[in-house]
């Protein structure tokens, strides 16, 4: 009994040396990869946008056809309303490699050399 009572929580601390490990930094492949993964998620939560902008103007147009058949006075349309904007399909563009700026710049002009006198 006491040794289950010690070895288990001494077992466990032992092991929580392994929990504490630093993971190693992703590679560039991954970092594209992921980079990717997000631009995607992003454009499918504009064409979600769309489909819902899209969905809306459609009940507000039966509201409002609705409105008229019964020579109901409508509320007016508000103004300044963003029109849907289709995302279009997904086109995905890798950003430039970072290093290659860096490697394109020019070198410093050296000064020009005393005079003697």
């Amino acid at each position: 009994m006491f040794a289950s009572k010690v070895l288990i929580p001494l077992g466990l601390a032992l092991c929580s040396g392994l929990v504490l490990a630093k993971l190693p930094a992703p590679s560039d492949e991954a970092k594209a990869k992921a980079a990717e993964a997000a631009a995607k998620t992003a454009w499918s939560n504009k064409v979600a946008d769309f489909q819902l902008c899209k969905s809306q103007d459609k009940v507000a147009g039966a509201y409002i056809a609705q409105q008229k058949k019964a020579a109901a006075p409508a509320a007016k349309p508000a103004s300044g309303v963003p029109v849907c904007a289709d995302p279009g399909p997904f086109a995905y563009i890798p950003p430039a490699p970072a290093s290659a700026p860096a490697a394109a710049a020019a070198p410093a002009a050296a000064p020009p050399p005393a005079k003697k006198t």
